[in-house]
Protein backbone atom coordinates (compact mmCIF):
# COMPACT_ATOMS: atom_id res chain seq x y z
CA UNK A 1 0.00 0.00 0.00
CA UNK A 2 1.05 3.60 -0.44
CA UNK A 3 1.08 6.26 2.26
CA UNK A 4 -2.03 7.17 4.25
CA UNK A 5 -2.04 10.62 5.85
CA UNK A 6 -4.05 11.09 9.01
CA UNK A 7 -5.06 14.19 10.94
CA UNK A 8 -6.80 14.75 14.25
CA UNK A 9 -9.80 16.88 15.13
CA UNK A 10 -11.14 18.20 18.42
CA UNK A 11 -14.53 19.31 19.69
CA UNK A 12 -13.46 22.95 20.13
CA UNK A 13 -10.47 25.12 19.34
CA UNK A 14 -7.69 24.31 21.81
CA UNK A 15 -4.04 23.26 21.84
CA UNK A 16 -0.95 23.49 23.98
CA UNK A 17 -0.65 27.13 22.90
CA UNK A 18 -4.33 28.09 22.68
CA UNK A 19 -6.70 28.22 25.65
CA UNK A 20 -10.07 26.58 24.91
CA UNK A 21 -12.31 28.84 22.85
CA UNK A 22 -16.07 28.51 22.37
CA UNK A 23 -18.58 25.97 23.73
CA UNK A 24 -17.16 22.66 24.83
CA UNK A 25 -19.15 20.91 22.08
CA UNK A 26 -18.71 23.40 19.27
CA UNK A 27 -20.69 22.00 16.35
CA UNK A 28 -19.53 24.69 13.93
CA UNK A 29 -15.89 24.14 14.80
CA UNK A 30 -16.15 20.35 14.52
CA UNK A 31 -17.78 20.70 11.10
CA UNK A 32 -15.25 23.25 9.86
CA UNK A 33 -12.32 21.27 11.26
CA UNK A 34 -13.43 18.03 9.60
CA UNK A 35 -14.12 19.76 6.29
CA UNK A 36 -10.73 21.50 6.41
CA UNK A 37 -9.03 18.10 6.61
CA UNK A 38 -11.11 16.71 3.78
CA UNK A 39 -10.38 19.75 1.60
CA UNK A 40 -6.68 19.45 2.45
CA UNK A 41 -6.53 15.87 1.17
CA UNK A 42 -6.15 13.92 4.42
CA UNK A 43 -7.17 10.26 4.23
CA UNK A 44 -8.54 9.94 7.76
CA UNK A 45 -9.06 11.97 10.94
CA UNK A 46 -8.70 10.76 14.52
CA UNK A 47 -11.21 11.66 17.23
CA UNK A 48 -9.55 11.24 20.62
CA UNK A 49 -10.79 10.04 24.01
CA UNK A 50 -10.66 11.85 27.34
CA UNK A 51 -12.37 10.96 30.60
CA UNK A 52 -13.85 14.45 31.02
CA UNK A 53 -14.64 15.53 27.45
CA UNK A 54 -17.57 15.09 25.01
CA UNK A 55 -18.46 11.64 23.76
CA UNK A 56 -16.32 10.62 20.80
CA UNK A 57 -19.08 8.61 19.13
CA UNK A 58 -21.16 11.75 18.70
CA UNK A 59 -18.20 13.95 17.71
CA UNK A 60 -17.32 11.36 15.07
CA UNK A 61 -20.89 11.12 13.84
CA UNK A 62 -21.18 14.89 13.47
CA UNK A 63 -17.80 15.17 11.73
CA UNK A 64 -18.65 12.29 9.43
CA UNK A 65 -22.00 13.73 8.43
CA UNK A 66 -20.29 17.04 7.65
CA UNK A 67 -17.93 15.32 5.17
CA UNK A 68 -18.26 12.97 2.23
CA UNK A 69 -15.01 11.11 1.59
CA UNK A 70 -12.58 11.32 4.49
CA UNK A 71 -12.22 8.35 6.84
CA UNK A 72 -12.85 8.62 10.59
CA UNK A 73 -10.79 6.98 13.33
CA UNK A 74 -12.60 6.77 16.68
CA UNK A 75 -10.57 6.27 19.85
CA UNK A 76 -12.26 3.98 22.37
CA UNK A 77 -11.25 2.66 25.79
CA UNK A 78 -12.45 -0.86 26.58
CA UNK A 79 -13.99 -1.40 29.98
CA UNK A 80 -16.90 1.03 30.05
CA UNK A 81 -19.15 -0.36 27.30
CA UNK A 82 -19.83 -4.08 26.89
CA UNK A 83 -17.97 -5.39 23.84
CA UNK A 84 -21.17 -6.71 22.22
CA UNK A 85 -22.84 -3.31 22.56
CA UNK A 86 -19.66 -1.48 21.48
CA UNK A 87 -19.50 -3.68 18.38
CA UNK A 88 -23.07 -2.80 17.38
CA UNK A 89 -22.59 0.89 18.14
CA UNK A 90 -19.46 0.96 15.99
CA UNK A 91 -21.00 -0.91 13.07
CA UNK A 92 -24.11 1.28 13.20
CA UNK A 93 -21.92 4.36 13.12
CA UNK A 94 -19.92 2.85 10.26
CA UNK A 95 -23.15 2.33 8.33
CA UNK A 96 -24.16 5.93 9.03
CA UNK A 97 -20.82 7.06 7.59
CA UNK A 98 -20.98 4.78 4.54
CA UNK A 99 -18.10 2.54 5.56
CA UNK A 100 -15.61 5.26 6.54
CA UNK A 101 -15.03 4.29 10.19
CA UNK A 102 -12.02 2.67 11.86
CA UNK A 103 -11.45 1.95 15.56
CA UNK A 104 -8.47 3.09 17.64
CA UNK A 105 -8.27 0.92 20.76
CA UNK A 106 -6.57 2.58 23.73
CA UNK A 107 -6.48 0.63 26.99
CA UNK A 108 -5.43 3.61 29.11
CA UNK A 109 -1.95 4.59 30.27
CA UNK A 110 -2.93 6.68 33.29
CA UNK A 111 -4.49 5.38 36.50
CA UNK A 112 -5.80 8.88 37.21
CA UNK A 113 -7.62 9.01 33.88
CA UNK A 114 -9.06 5.52 34.25
CA UNK A 115 -10.31 6.08 37.77
CA UNK A 116 -12.27 9.15 36.73
CA UNK A 117 -14.53 6.71 34.89
CA UNK A 118 -14.50 4.17 37.71
CA UNK A 119 -11.85 1.78 36.39
CA UNK A 120 -9.46 0.57 39.09
CA UNK A 121 -7.74 -2.25 37.21
CA UNK A 122 -3.96 -2.11 37.09
CA UNK A 123 -2.05 -1.54 33.86
CA UNK A 124 -1.47 -5.13 32.69
CA UNK A 125 -4.98 -6.14 33.74
CA UNK A 126 -6.38 -3.44 31.47
CA UNK A 127 -4.58 -4.98 28.51
CA UNK A 128 -5.77 -8.46 29.44
CA UNK A 129 -9.31 -7.05 29.46
CA UNK A 130 -8.68 -5.39 26.08
CA UNK A 131 -7.62 -8.75 24.65
CA UNK A 132 -10.94 -10.28 25.70
CA UNK A 133 -12.84 -7.18 24.57
CA UNK A 134 -11.41 -7.53 21.07
CA UNK A 135 -12.06 -11.27 21.02
CA UNK A 136 -15.75 -10.63 21.65
CA UNK A 137 -15.90 -7.50 19.47
CA UNK A 138 -14.58 -9.30 16.41
CA UNK A 139 -16.88 -12.26 16.90
CA UNK A 140 -19.85 -9.92 17.21
CA UNK A 141 -18.74 -8.22 13.99
CA UNK A 142 -18.21 -11.39 11.96
CA UNK A 143 -20.16 -14.32 13.39
CA UNK A 144 -23.08 -15.47 11.25
CA UNK A 145 -24.68 -17.33 14.15
CA UNK A 146 -24.97 -16.82 17.93
CA UNK A 147 -21.78 -17.51 19.90
CA UNK A 148 -20.70 -17.97 23.50
CA UNK A 149 -17.61 -16.56 25.17
CA UNK A 150 -16.27 -17.10 28.68
CA UNK A 151 -13.27 -15.13 29.84
CA UNK A 152 -12.07 -13.52 33.04
CA UNK A 153 -13.57 -10.14 32.23
CA UNK A 154 -16.37 -10.91 29.76
CA UNK A 155 -18.91 -13.68 29.43
CA UNK A 156 -21.70 -13.81 26.86
CA UNK A 157 -24.26 -16.41 25.80
CA UNK A 158 -25.90 -16.55 22.39
CA UNK A 159 -24.39 -13.21 21.40
CA UNK A 160 -25.16 -12.05 17.88
CA UNK A 161 -25.33 -8.85 15.86
CA UNK A 162 -27.81 -8.58 13.03
CA UNK A 163 -26.05 -5.50 11.70
CA UNK A 164 -22.68 -6.00 10.02
CA UNK A 165 -20.15 -3.67 8.47
CA UNK A 166 -19.72 -3.53 4.72
CA UNK A 167 -15.96 -3.39 5.41
CA UNK A 168 -14.58 -6.91 5.31
CA UNK A 169 -13.71 -8.76 7.35
CA UNK A 170 -14.53 -5.93 9.80
CA UNK A 171 -13.70 -2.33 10.68
CA UNK A 172 -9.92 -1.65 10.67
CA UNK A 173 -8.47 -1.84 14.18
CA UNK A 174 -5.77 0.66 15.11
CA UNK A 175 -3.99 0.04 18.41
CA UNK A 176 -2.04 2.24 20.82
CA UNK A 177 0.25 1.19 23.68
CA UNK A 178 4.00 0.62 23.98
CA UNK A 179 4.30 -1.69 26.99
CA UNK A 180 5.10 -5.39 26.71
CA UNK A 181 1.50 -6.20 27.65
CA UNK A 182 0.23 -3.81 24.98
CA UNK A 183 2.47 -5.21 22.27
CA UNK A 184 1.25 -8.75 22.92
CA UNK A 185 -2.36 -7.67 22.44
CA UNK A 186 -1.50 -5.51 19.44
CA UNK A 187 0.29 -8.42 17.77
CA UNK A 188 -2.85 -10.52 18.10
CA UNK A 189 -5.48 -7.97 17.11
CA UNK A 190 -4.16 -4.79 15.45
CA UNK A 191 -4.37 -3.97 11.78
CA UNK A 192 -2.36 -0.78 12.39
CA UNK A 193 -0.04 -0.18 15.35
CA UNK A 194 0.30 3.49 16.30
CA UNK A 195 3.54 5.06 17.60
CA UNK A 196 4.38 8.51 18.89
CA UNK A 197 7.20 10.36 17.17
CA UNK A 198 10.45 9.04 18.65
CA UNK A 199 13.96 9.06 17.25
CA UNK A 200 14.45 6.96 14.14
CA UNK A 201 16.55 4.41 16.01
CA UNK A 202 13.96 3.97 18.76
CA UNK A 203 11.18 3.83 16.20
CA UNK A 204 13.01 1.15 14.24
CA UNK A 205 13.47 -0.92 17.39
CA UNK A 206 9.80 -0.73 18.34
CA UNK A 207 8.61 -1.53 14.81
CA UNK A 208 10.86 -4.59 14.72
CA UNK A 209 9.67 -5.68 18.17
CA UNK A 210 6.01 -5.47 17.17
CA UNK A 211 6.64 -7.17 13.83
CA UNK A 212 8.43 -10.05 15.55
CA UNK A 213 5.62 -10.50 18.07
CA UNK A 214 2.99 -10.42 15.30
CA UNK A 215 4.93 -12.96 13.24
CA UNK A 216 4.76 -15.40 16.16
CA UNK A 217 1.00 -15.35 15.66
CA UNK A 218 1.22 -15.62 11.89
CA UNK A 219 0.20 -12.03 11.38
CA UNK A 220 1.62 -8.91 9.75
CA UNK A 221 0.43 -5.42 10.66
CA UNK A 222 0.91 -1.88 9.45
CA UNK A 223 2.35 1.04 11.42
CA UNK A 224 1.47 4.67 12.04
CA UNK A 225 3.61 7.46 13.52
CA UNK A 226 2.26 10.72 14.99
CA UNK A 227 4.22 13.97 14.63
CA UNK A 228 3.62 17.72 14.81
CA UNK A 229 5.06 19.52 11.73
CA UNK A 230 6.17 23.14 12.16
CA UNK A 231 6.70 24.74 8.76
CA UNK A 232 8.50 27.88 7.61
CA UNK A 233 9.52 29.42 4.31
CA UNK A 234 13.10 28.91 5.48
CA UNK A 235 14.61 26.62 8.07
CA UNK A 236 15.45 29.63 10.26
CA UNK A 237 11.86 30.83 10.12
CA UNK A 238 10.59 27.38 11.09
CA UNK A 239 12.87 27.17 14.14
CA UNK A 240 11.86 30.69 15.19
CA UNK A 241 8.24 29.54 14.93
CA UNK A 242 9.02 26.52 17.10
CA UNK A 243 10.54 28.75 19.78
CA UNK A 244 7.44 30.97 19.70
CA UNK A 245 5.22 27.91 20.09
CA UNK A 246 7.23 26.82 23.12
CA UNK A 247 7.05 30.32 24.59
CA UNK A 248 3.27 30.42 24.14
CA UNK A 249 2.84 26.95 25.64
CA UNK A 250 4.92 27.90 28.67
CA UNK A 251 2.88 31.05 29.15
CA UNK A 252 -0.35 29.11 29.02
CA UNK A 253 0.98 26.53 31.46
CA UNK A 254 2.12 29.20 33.89
CA UNK A 255 -1.20 31.03 33.71
CA UNK A 256 -3.53 28.05 33.79
CA UNK A 257 -1.56 25.30 35.53
CA UNK A 258 -1.53 21.87 33.88
CA UNK A 259 -2.41 21.93 30.21
CA UNK A 260 -5.87 20.74 29.30
CA UNK A 261 -4.47 17.78 27.40
CA UNK A 262 -4.54 14.39 29.09
CA UNK A 263 -0.98 13.78 30.27
CA UNK A 264 0.13 10.17 30.68
CA UNK A 265 3.35 10.28 32.70
CA UNK A 266 2.81 6.70 33.88
CA UNK A 267 2.60 5.14 30.43
CA UNK A 268 5.47 3.40 28.67
CA UNK A 269 4.83 5.65 25.67
CA UNK A 270 5.41 8.73 27.82
CA UNK A 271 8.57 7.17 29.26
CA UNK A 272 9.82 6.51 25.74
CA UNK A 273 9.18 10.14 24.75
CA UNK A 274 11.12 11.27 27.82
CA UNK A 275 13.96 9.04 26.61
CA UNK A 276 13.83 10.89 23.30
CA UNK A 277 13.80 14.22 25.15
CA UNK A 278 16.96 13.09 26.97
CA UNK A 279 18.73 12.87 23.60
CA UNK A 280 18.47 16.62 23.24
CA UNK A 281 16.18 19.36 22.00
CA UNK A 282 16.94 18.45 18.37
CA UNK A 283 17.18 14.78 17.40
CA UNK A 284 18.00 13.18 14.03
CA UNK A 285 17.58 15.65 11.18
CA UNK A 286 14.87 17.86 12.66
CA UNK A 287 12.88 16.11 15.40
CA UNK A 288 12.17 18.76 18.05
CA UNK A 289 11.42 17.77 21.66
CA UNK A 290 10.62 21.17 23.18
CA UNK A 291 6.91 20.59 23.78
CA UNK A 292 7.45 16.94 24.72
CA UNK A 293 9.77 18.08 27.49
CA UNK A 294 7.29 20.71 28.66
CA UNK A 295 4.44 18.19 29.02
CA UNK A 296 6.58 15.40 30.47
CA UNK A 297 6.18 13.08 27.51
CA UNK A 298 2.40 13.27 27.61
CA UNK A 299 0.65 12.63 24.25
CA UNK A 300 2.12 12.91 20.75
CA UNK A 301 4.13 16.06 21.38
CA UNK A 302 7.30 15.77 19.29
CA UNK A 303 7.58 17.95 16.18
CA UNK A 304 9.39 18.06 12.86
CA UNK A 305 10.72 21.54 12.11
CA UNK A 306 11.78 22.97 8.75
CA UNK A 307 10.61 23.95 5.32
CA UNK A 308 7.86 21.81 3.77
CA UNK A 309 10.54 20.07 1.67
CA UNK A 310 12.69 19.32 4.73
CA UNK A 311 9.78 18.07 6.82
CA UNK A 312 8.54 15.87 3.97
CA UNK A 313 12.02 14.35 3.71
CA UNK A 314 12.06 13.73 7.47
CA UNK A 315 8.68 12.00 7.26
CA UNK A 316 10.02 9.89 4.42
CA UNK A 317 12.68 8.56 6.80
CA UNK A 318 9.83 7.04 8.85
CA UNK A 319 8.22 5.74 5.67
CA UNK A 320 11.51 3.98 4.90
CA UNK A 321 11.16 2.12 8.20
CA UNK A 322 7.97 0.57 6.84
CA UNK A 323 5.55 3.05 8.37
CA UNK A 324 2.72 3.62 5.91
CA UNK A 325 0.44 5.83 8.05
CA UNK A 326 1.59 9.33 8.97
CA UNK A 327 -0.50 11.27 11.49
CA UNK A 328 0.29 14.99 11.38
CA UNK A 329 -1.36 17.75 13.39
CA UNK A 330 -0.35 21.25 14.33
CA UNK A 331 -0.34 23.61 17.28
CA UNK A 332 -2.77 25.96 15.49
CA UNK A 333 -4.99 23.03 14.62
CA UNK A 334 -7.41 24.20 11.92
CA UNK A 335 -5.09 26.65 10.20
CA UNK A 336 -2.23 24.17 10.25
CA UNK A 337 -4.41 21.48 8.66
CA UNK A 338 -5.14 23.85 5.77
CA UNK A 339 -1.45 24.77 5.47
CA UNK A 340 -0.43 21.11 5.41
CA UNK A 341 -2.87 20.53 2.57
CA UNK A 342 -1.27 23.29 0.52
CA UNK A 343 2.39 22.89 1.42
CA UNK A 344 3.14 19.47 2.92
CA UNK A 345 0.77 16.71 1.85
CA UNK A 346 1.42 17.06 -1.91
CA UNK A 347 5.17 16.85 -1.26
CA UNK A 348 4.78 13.77 0.92
CA UNK A 349 2.72 11.98 -1.71
CA UNK A 350 5.08 12.95 -4.54
CA UNK A 351 8.16 11.82 -2.61
CA UNK A 352 6.52 8.54 -1.59
CA UNK A 353 5.48 7.87 -5.20
CA UNK A 354 9.05 8.52 -6.38
CA UNK A 355 10.46 6.29 -3.62
CA UNK A 356 8.02 3.49 -4.49
CA UNK A 357 8.93 3.78 -8.18
CA UNK A 358 12.64 3.49 -7.32
CA UNK A 359 11.90 0.39 -5.26
CA UNK A 360 9.96 -1.21 -8.09
CA UNK A 361 12.79 -0.46 -10.56
CA UNK A 362 15.31 -2.15 -8.28
CA UNK A 363 13.07 -5.22 -8.03
CA UNK A 364 12.59 -5.42 -11.82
Amino acid sequence: MSVQILGMIGHRLSSETISPIGPIFDKDYIRNFAQAHEDAGFDRILVGYWSDQPDGFLVTAWAGLATQRIGLLLAHRPGFVAPTLAARKLVTLDRLLDGRLALNVISGGSNVEQRKDGDFLEHDERYARTDEFLDVLKQEWTSEKPFNYKGQYYQVENAFSAIKSEQKPHLPVFFSGASEAAIRVAAKHADVYMLWGESLDKTRELVEQVRTEAAKQGRSIEFSVSLRPILGRTEEEAWAKAEQILHSARERQEQEGDLEVSLKPESIGAQRLRDTVALGERVDKRLWTGIAKLVGGGHNSTALVGTPEQVADALLDYYDLGIRYLLVRGFDPLNDAAEYGQELLPLIRAKVAARDAETEQRRA
